[in-house]
């Protein structure tokens, strides 16, 4: 008999109540996921983490003390393994910024569906980037000139940009396949995702992007 898959441990961080038991009652109806522990705010949510495990942790931002960004980048330096999805009201370009810089893997709005929330803790936990659709565009979207403007590549995967810098090289599916040692279709499966997040379509451009942020180099040394 196959073993049954491991639930994804979650520590739920609000200072709300209500919000609190909301995603309490959500999250006890899912097979595959179980609530660990509560925090209230940030500093109980880095005491929580360290002495319960969780895989994910959701995150509020607005919390009294501690708030949940600066929760986040301690939790990103010390426990980098763990990985935060924040839910939040706020939808502005430079929260999101601010999100992204401080090291969670996630975003979604608290007035998005379940089906949302369910498909970004499944994402996040997988290893890779989700945010909600809502506020995904204006950040990618946003004038870089500004100094405070998110960089693009932290919506990737650390696997996808591994595959994004060997797209680059000039290396085809099955060569980014036999060196990741993945399927052919689970290095076109990563490809898929990367153009899909950077709204870009061609060889050339993902190439172009990759010089831009320094992920390649014209004249990289052996």
């Amino acid at each position: 008999m196959s073993r049954p898959k491991a639930k994804i441990k979650i520590l739920l961080v609000d200072d709300h109540p209500v919000v609190r038991q909301g995603l309490r009652v959500l999250l006890s109806n899912r097979e595959n996921l179980q609530l660990v522990g509560e925090a209230t705010d940030g500093a109980q949510a880095i005491l929580e983490v360290k002495a319960l495990r969780p895989d994910l942790v959701l995150m509020d931002i607005e919390m009294p003390g501690m708030d949940g960004l600066q929760a986040t980048a301690a939790l990103h330096k010390e426990l980098p393994h763990v990985k935060v999805l924040v839910l939040s009201m706020h939808n502005q370009r430079e929260t999101v910024a601010r999100i992204i810089k401080a090291g969670a893997r996630g975003y979604v709005l608290k007035d998005a569906p379940i089906e949302e929330l369910l498909r970004a803790i499944l994402a996040v936990q997988a290893g890779e980037a989700f945010f909600s659709p809502a506020v995904a565009r204006p950040t990618l979207d946003a004038a870089p000139a500004e100094g405070d403007a998110p960089d693009p590549v932290a919506l990737l995967s650390e696997r996808e940009r591994e595959v994004l810098v060997h797209l680059a090289d000039g290396l085809i599916n099955k060569e980014i396949a036999a060196k990741l040692d993945v399927s052919v279709r689970t290095a076109e499966t990563h490809r898929e995702h990367i153009m899909k997040k950077l709204t870009i379509h061609s060889l050339a451009g993902l190439t172009r992007f990759a010089l831009a942020h320094g992920l390649i180099k014209l004249d990289a040394e052996p």
